[in-house]
């Protein structure tokens, strides 16, 4: 299992090979890669800093994959989420799940993220043509987390 919060840019394709290439019982990986867009709200956006507590982030991280192998055969996964500046295209976060099958992959995935926008501390403030302005929780990330019935 990786789990890192960091600054710099990661490899898309070498994070989700580490996933496969030394365990021949994988059968599938699922990814997410979530980006800075450049509007959010119907609001411009010119970039965005995201902060976090160091130590808490990473054991909430490491606690919501160790949720989803608790519910799915995953047999390891991949977490990156930076932090610092970032502009409209960069990646920001990396979810990648390897399983025997993809059923579990999938639904791990998305449960991984799922709860990464839930519970893990990490604060974003966006840069809009109005100024900078921190960014409030989505009801719609709290729904989409209560439907894994947590």
């Amino acid at each position: 299992m990786k789990i890192s919060v960091q600054t710099e840019a990661f490899d898309l394709a070498a994070e989700v090979a580490a996933l496969y290439q030394v365990n021949p019982k994988v059968g599938a990986v699922a990814s997410f890669l979530g980006l800075v867009r450049d509007i959010n709200e119907g609001q411009g956006v010119s970039a965005m800093t995201l902060e976090h507590y160091p130590g808490m982030t990473e054991k909430a991280l490491t606690q919501i994959v160790e949720d989803a192998r608790a519910r799915w055969q995953v047999l390891d996964a991949c977490v990156i989420h930076r932090v610092g500046p970032l502009f409209p295209t960069d990646p920001i976060v990396l979810v990648a799940v390897a399983s025997s099958h993809r059923g579990d992959a999938f639904a791990a995935c998305e449960f991984i993220m799922d709860f990464l926008k839930t519970r893990a501390p990490f604060w974003k403030k966006e840069a809009t043509p109005e100024g900078e302005k921190w960014v409030d929780a989505r009801e719609s990330d709290d729904a989409a987390a209560a439907r894994w019935g947590r």
